[in-house]
């Protein structure tokens, strides 16, 4: 009976096969596809995954945007041997997190398609590797327990540092692996003490109930700074931001894509799901040091972006001063400035993953990333640098694109804040139009090359259908915006309902 009353909780939510299909599709992979079955492996993962992106289109589609209550809810028990106990994993998505599930379930297609040619060894690994992860990766986005967030949170690293591990392109693959699962995971212990002293405070740690209780103002403030510790590293913020650069150049481009396109999100994601809501006063005390470090964080990336050599080290480093503007957005505390940080983290998710794959799909070719090498390559594919200069636009934030619509609100939501905070954050747009431009003219424009002069070939058509998607969403969202904001306009005003009852 305990396991017939197990199995019935949650069927009438969309959100429990979305979550448990790439689980499902990792385990049915490893057991009964052979290792040698190239083909049907790609084929299956790639099935498995888009029918996982089909599923999570009907979240968005049946959501209701008046709401502001957690939708798709599905309650279980951890285990039907434990009902009595009441232990439950409750999953929920809101105007906010349905979004970044539907950025993940979008981008791991293309990371599996990515993998088709580039990888020749430990295939199978491959592909359980990625659907093991955006199970992981969607477990952060849906859960509604803070404890098993920190597990999930915690979860995504195994798959990544496999991924950047085994499949990277260089020699410092394993180092750069480790770096990365070694400063997220330290920065993350303070986080998950946090959270053992709120459960046993507050006697629970679901977090729809967590949102209607207080704790003391000093002990919010060591709580909210635990947390911090943990989401500063993800993001990664500046000085703690050394391990993406190392990451992404060792990652293949699919490692790539993956790492820009949704993990650095955990931490903003995780900022203002759980900081900013459960513990208001530390927001506000601690507003002035995040507004610090997201200017900090925009001009060093930014200067630091314009003297780097290496293309993956470029995007990179453009990567961090992106997520300055998320956090300054998000700390502006209205809902212009938090609405633009996540259009922007959504954006992002587009803009640098699609210029991540326009790297590897020059790397494939001349097996280097070094910008010196390049050059002329508008003379021999064409295609590819309509493609490149269009990402290029999105990443400066040109009219049009929806980087621009989340810049725009974030830098609104920073004024009514503090107008010269939004000075100086002006002048990392400036730095991000010198240095995309910069690495656009002399990559695409100029004399051609003679290094890797045989290898010249425009964007094949598995090339082209992979980034025409990112095209079309990076263009249509940022023409009209308002299919994204108008389902987030509740979540936005629930989560930001606390910190306003302070002012």
């Amino acid at each position: 009976m305990l396991c017939m009353e197990w199995l019935t909780l949650g069927t009438d939510s969309l959100l429990l096969p979305v979550m448990l299909l790439p689980l499902l599709g990792c385990v049915g992979i490893g057991l009964f596809v052979p290792s040698s079955d190239r083909k049907t492996l790609f084929s299956l993962s790639f099935g498995i995954s888009m029918v996982t992106f089909v599923l999570s289109l009907f979240l968005w589609v049946t959501f209701d945007a008046s709401s502001q209550h957690f939708q798709h809810v599905c309650v279980l028990p951890w285990f039907p041997m434990f009902y009595q106990t009441h232990m439950q994993i409750v999953l929920g998505v809101d105007g906010i997190s349905v979004f970044f599930v539907l950025l993940t379930t979008f981008l791991i297609p293309f990371c599996i398609l990515l993998g088709n040619q580039a990888i020749t060894h430990s295939v199978k690994e491959y592909c359980m590797a990625f659907l093991l992860l955006e199970f992981c990766t969607l477990g952060v986005f849906c859960v509604l327990d803070v404890l098993l967030f920190y597990v999930f949170f915690e979860s995504v690293l195994l798959p990544m540092f496999f991924i950047v591990g085994v499949f990277g392109s260089r020699e410092r693959r394993i180092r750069a692996a480790y770096q990365f699962f070694l400063y997220t995971l330290i920065g993350s212990l303070l986080m998950l003490v946090a959270i053992l002293v709120v459960s046993f405070e507050c006697g629970t740690s679901d977090y729809q109930v967590l949102l209607s209780q207080s704790v003391s103002e000093r002990k919010q403030l060591l709580l909210w700074f635990a947390f911090f510790c943990s989401f500063a590293v993800k993001v990664p913020m500046i000085p703690v931001h050394i391990w993406l650069p190392e990451a992404h150049v060792e990652a293949p481009t699919s490692g790539s894509v993956i790492l820009a396109g949704v993990m650095l999100k955990l931490g903003t994601y995780g900022f203002l799901r759980f900081s900013i809501p459960l513990f208001p006063a530390g927001t506000v005390y601690f507003t002035p040091l995040m507004l610090l470090l997201s200017l900090i964080g925009i001009m060093y990336a930014s200067a630091t972006t314009v003297r780097q050599v290496d293309l993956k080290k470029i995007i990179a480093y453009s990567s961090v001063a992106h997520m300055g503007y998320v956090i300054l957005g998000l700390f502006s505390l209205n809902m212009q400035g938090v609405e633009g940080s996540i259009l922007l983290m959504i954006s992002h998710g587009f803009v640098s993953s699609a210029l991540f794959v326009c790297v590897g799909i020059v790397y494939d070719r001349f097996k280097t990333r070094l910008v010196g090498y390049y050059g002329g390559l508008v003379y021999v594919m064409p295609v590819y640098a309509v493609f490149f200069l269009l990402f290029t636009l999105g990443n400066l934030g040109l009219p049009g694109t929806m980087s621009f619509c989340g810049e725009f609100m974030v830098l609104l939501g920073t004024w009514q804040v503090n107008s010269f905070v939004c000075f100086l954050a002006c002048s990392g747009m400036v730095l991000g139009g010198a240095y995309s431009l910069w690495l656009y003219n002399r990559v695409v424009f100029g004399h051609m090359k003679s290094y890797g002069m045989d290898t010249y070939c425009d964007v094949t058509r598995r090339e082209f259908f992979i980034l025409l998607p990112f095209a079309v969403c990076m263009i249509w969202l940022g023409i009209y915006p308002t299919v994204i904001l108008e389902d987030m306009h509740c979540s936005v005003h629930m989560i930001l309902e606390n910190v306003h009852s302070l002012s």
